[in-house]
């Protein structure tokens, strides 16, 4: 018996057969349409609860490491403790240990989110522009949203160790891989690809030598100036200028 006869599509047709069969229920049952879709809703409510539950996950994430933040800055790095960032974050210390392991799990997660960030915001940009231009502004948009204390502060502490500062390094080449592939996605001809690998790699390069500078000069001038001034004296020297 097919199970189109009562309604349904072929392609739930053969789910449903795959899940009967799987129950030993297919041949010794007669489902009818109620049953079915009893079945179907079900189903729904299923994957609506882990919707919900993955929704609850990131922003659970999220407050966490907002908190993280804001008490690094605030405090430092050393002097906050993870039962003051459970606290911060509204969560229990046991909810936090489901999550984060220690406070160096929480600046790799925030470092772990900016290589995605840069990838989405390439991907926004219009092909109307180049590619430099495409990634200038994927940058630009990045970096207006910073909050200029907290990004000073979380240099700070990634240029204090070996080990952060080899963390930061593995970023920077998340980004660039994150650049290319968006770049790529957006300019799918094979004969592009090299050159858009060197279009994100100095792109991320760009960002960094802003990054030095403002840090150098204490942020006497938004990030912002600096990043446009990389790229004005990128595409300087690009054009023979």
């Amino acid at each position: 018996m097919s199970l189109s006869c009562i309604g349904l599509d072929p392609a739930t047709d053969i789910t449903l057969r795959a899940i009967l069969q799987d129950v030993r229920f297919y041949r010794n049952c007669d489902f009818t349409r109620d049953a079915i879709s009893d079945m179907i809703s079900g189903m729904d409510q299923n994957q609506n609860q882990e919707g919900w539950r993955e929704k609850k996950r990131r922003e659970t994430l999220r407050r966490i490491t907002d908190s993280a933040l804001g008490l690094f800055v605030a405090n430092g790095y050393e002097s906050t403790t993870l039962d003051a960032i459970a606290e911060a974050a509204g969560i229990s210390p046991r909810t936090f240990f489901y999550y984060f392991k220690s406070k160096e799990e929480i600046l790799a997660a925030w470092q772990k989110g900016l290589p995605e960030a840069f990838h989405a915001a390439v991907l926004a940009e219009s092909t109307a522009q180049s590619p430099l231009e495409v990634v200038q502004n994927a940058h630009r948009k990045l970096v207006a949203n910073y909050d200029a204390g907290q990004a000073a502060a979380i240099d700070k502490i990634l240029r204090s160790s070996e080990q952060f500062r080899a963390s930061n390094q593995a970023k920077y080449l998340q980004m660039e891989q994150a650049g290319f592939e968006a770049l790529c996605e957006l300019w799918p001809q094979a004969k592009r690809r090299k050159a858009l690998r060197i279009v994100a790699m100095v792109s991320v390069g760009a960002l960094r030598l802003a990054i030095d500078n403002w840090v150098e000069e204490q942020g006497r001038k938004p990030l912002l100036h600096y990043l446009d001034e990389a790229f004005a004296g990128l595409k300087s020297e690009l054009s023979g200028g």
